[in-house]
């Protein structure tokens, strides 16, 4: 078995969506069907037996108890038939948003676009290509609860479906930050709370360490991690938002503005703004005020 440390980065907003899903038995001799850019992904859970399969130039055993997830874009093959019986629950499903395959943290280009489309930052789903069952998952009956909501009416079962499936999807997630990344979780929640309360001041890397008491590149690599941004990258993005709110809601100068979001200057002020939403602070003011 050639073990795969890859994950895979899905953005949301959009959520992934639920397709369809299935059990499928094999019989010693049976193997899974050569399939090539299926246009979904395809997450497997294998309940009995080892599944033999390969992506590409990977190859997986994929033993009871343990998930694969297929990609949409690549070709998939039988390594050889099933030496067992083998039964395996299939979810199919798609996303509209970008994604990535990584071995360690995502970096997504289009950030900023999908910051305009969806009106906030990108939350990072990280799922496991290969890997163990996460016990809360394993104990909390999901794909079962799945493959009987397919046999209901659509009409019926479309909701229950797409929520069930997010929350088999969290589940995966969770166990990733649990397994690898709570502590980085935590210490970039710590630092996006103290940058909500202080953006206004001249915040520094050196004050955001001297006051979260860790070193500011540490800092920066948990908040990448969780968040897709250094801490200045997310003190300016939230500067820029408040902004905003300022240019509809009041009639402070630019200036004033500037001064009020913690901006050194209201021309360096105008640039930032000008260079994340496409027009100039002024401008917005005019063209979204009432």
């Amino acid at each position: 078995m050639t073990f795969s440390p890859s994950y895979i980065h899905l953005a949301a907003p959009p959520f992934p969506y639920f397709l369809e899903c299935d059990r499928t038995v094999y019989q010693p001799g049976d193997q899974h069907p050569n399939r090539n850019r299926m246009g979904k992904f395809d997450l497997i859970i294998v309940e009995q037996g080892t599944l033999f399969i390969g992506e590409d130039e990977k190859e997986w055993e994929v033993a009871a108890g343990h998930t694969l997830l297929l990609l949409p874009d690549r070709y998939h093959y039988a390594v050889k038939p099933c030496e067992e019986i083998t039964t395996f629950v299939w979810i199919h499903f798609h996303t509209v948003g970008e994604w990535i395959e990584a071995v360690g943290d995502p970096v997504y280009a289009g950030r900023e676009a999908h910051f305009q489309q969806f009106l906030t930052h990108p939350y990072t789903i990280r799922v496991p290509q290969f890997g163990p069952l996460p016990d809360p998952f394993e104990r909390s009956g999901q794909a079962e609860l799945l493959l009987q909501l397919s046999r209901d009416r659509r009409s019926s079962a479309v909701w229950q479906q797409q929520r069930i499936f997010e929350e088999m999807l969290r589940m995966m997630d969770l166990a990733q930050q649990d397994a690898a990344g709570s502590h980085a979780a935590e210490i970039a929640e710590q630092t996006e709370a103290y940058i909500r309360n202080h953006y206004a001041e001249a915040l520094t890397n050196g004050s955001l360490a001297d006051a979260l008491h860790f070193h500011y590149n540490y800092l920066a690599r948990c908040m990448k991690r969780v968040y897709g941004l250094t801490p200045m990258e997310y003190l300016t993005d939230y500067r820029l938002e408040q902004a905003k709110l300022l240019l509809l809601k009041t009639e402070i100068p630019i200036s004033g503005i500037a001064e009020r979001t913690g901006f050194e200057s209201a021309a360096y002020f105008s640039r930032r703004f000008a260079r994340k939403v496409g027009i100039s602070p002024l401008r917005f003011r005019k063209r979204y005020s009432r």
